[in-house]
């Protein structure tokens, strides 16, 4: 064990290729935002160890709770300081965990390694010193750069004008260095990113307004243009926009994006919300620019009982496993997970499929209508007596892509107005066991941690990282 260690600090953080990582040791423990904000309970976020050792005597438990000092911050996505972009450098070490706070501004620093189950508090970077050097608010995404630094996309402004928006750099020691985006042409939105060193790109996805989201989902904002429908290219690392691509109304409300992760590919999907499709992006045969296309498109259901006659997937959860053969995501409003094998990456083939709650579950006052004007309702399965509340959101798969583990909380406010039980009784952590050979789905009745059973009363359990790094977050260079 000694010489690995030895031979893991010699190398940098993470692994040498994405095919390496899948062969990394079985997770053990999972840390997982948890959201008081929003839920009425007046208490701050938290950051909880899970065990997901099904040899120990505390699996499929929460372990430790790192309470954070402020109340109203809605963690949200988080990221590592370093990842196997940083797998040369010595210097490097997979340590702190970056949590970006949605709406307060704050981001936390934790530090996983002087106890990994039971992480401590490392540094706040405070919202009014970000502001005051950037003017930037609102973040989301946390990626780590290969020199040691950690870039972060912000949504917008103070007052939530998506105008506002841009890009963070902290240097290595979680201190404000300044923007990253060059000054001159700007993107309209910005929300999730992913750079590609090999082909001197990065690209970012377009959400949204905080002024509107943050208010709760209206088709009316999307109209008065508060949406996205954009993917913005820049120069990497330069910092330059350098080319928008405009994906129409089969692209309103892009969400997370991925390229595939061996580094030499051009290609990658990005999740687009509203239209329910998965459009893939790609360089044009003479690589001077990126063109796209939808690979999969969820078809909206006709429905009785709810606020529209028809109800999209409103897709989400966007994942693709280390060794580029599947993706998947989750319908949030459908309750579906869904996996498709991505070996032509131009005609994505579903192959698994499990439903784990959403608004059409048996049950529910919502029924589908088919074709024929028969109607029918989700059949989703009870773990341990524990009923399957709200719609599967946040997605985590294991190194070896075999375990696919989900949560089911959006955003607060979002959450509210789609899946009001949720926010009383709290949300949950399920596990799906999956078949990498030929695919498919199946839900693991071993595994569910409830964050409704939470001491200080129920909350929502939103992103999940494991120790050692959640390499299908990692980039390659």
């Amino acid at each position: 064990m000694g010489e690995e260690v030895a031979c893991c600090k010699r190398t940098g953080p993470g692994y040498g290729t994405p095919l390496e990582a899948m062969s990394g040791p079985k997770e053990a423990l999972m840390y997982v935002t948890c959201v008081y904000n929003g839920t009425g309970r007046e208490k701050p976020d938290f950051l909880a160890t899970v065990d997901v050792d099904p040899n120990s005597p505390t699996y499929s438990k929460v372990i430790h709770r790192l309470s954070l000092p402020y109340i109203g911050d809605e963690l949200h996505h988080t990221g590592w300081n370093a990842c196997s972009s940083c797998h040369g450098d010595p210097s490097s070490d997979r340590r702190f965990l970056i949590l970006p706070s949605l709406l307060s501004g704050r981001i936390y620093v934790i530090d996983t390694q002087k106890n990994p189950k039971a992480p401590s508090l490392h540094k706040v970077v405070e919202p009014e010193h970000i502001i005051e050097k950037t003017g930037l608010a609102y973040p989301h995404t946390s990626h780590c750069l290969a020199n040691g630094e950690i870039m972060i996309s912000f949504l917008g402004d103070k007052d939530g004008n998506a105008q506002g928006n841009g890009f963070l750099l902290l240097d290595s020691q979680f201190n404000i260095k300044g923007r990253w985006e060059k000054p001159g042409r700007k993107a309209e939105f910005s929300y999730d990113f992913w750079y590609q060193p090999r082909h001197k790109t990065m690209i970012c996805s377009t959400f949204g307004a905080p002024s509107a989201f943050t208010q709760g989902f209206t088709l009316k904002h999307v109209e008065d243009g508060f949406y996205g429908r954009q993917l913005s290219v820049y120069d990497w690392p330069d910092g330059r926009l350098k080319q928008t691509l405009d994906l129409g109304d089969n692209g309103l409300i892009p969400g997370e994006i991925r390229f595939l992760h061996d580094p030499t590919k051009d290609t990658g999907y990005v999740e687009c919300i509203l239209s329910s499709n998965m459009v893939r992006f790609f360089k044009t045969q003479d690589g001077s620019s990126w063109s796209h296309e939808v690979a999969i498109s969820v078809k909206p259901l006709k429905v009785q009982n709810w606020i529209l006659s028809e109800m999209p997937g409103l897709i989400i959860g966007l994942l693709i496993s280390l060794d580029d053969r599947f993706l998947y995501f989750v319908n949030w409003f459908h309750g579906d997970v869904r996996q498709y094998n991505i070996e032509d990456p131009k005609n994505p083939i579903l192959v698994g499929q499990v439903y784990v709650g959403g608004l059409l579950q048996k049950g529910s006052p919502i029924t589908a209508v088919t074709e024929d004007g028969k109607t029918w309702q989700a059949d989703v399965p009870k773990i341990q007596g524990h009923c399957l509340r709200g719609g599967p959101h946040m997605t985590q798969l294991s190194l070896d892509g075999k375990r696919l583990y989900v949560t089911n909380s959006l955003f607060s406010t979002w959450d509210r107005q789609f899946y009001p039980d949720v926010i009383e009784k709290g949300s949950h952590m399920i596990q799906i066991d999956v078949d990498i050979e030929h695919g498919g789905l199946k839900i693991n009745p071993d595994f569910f941690v409830d964050f409704g059973a939470e001491p200080d009363g129920p909350c929502l359990a939103h992103e999940m990282r494991y120790p050692g790094g959640d390499c299908t977050s990692d980039i390659w260079i």
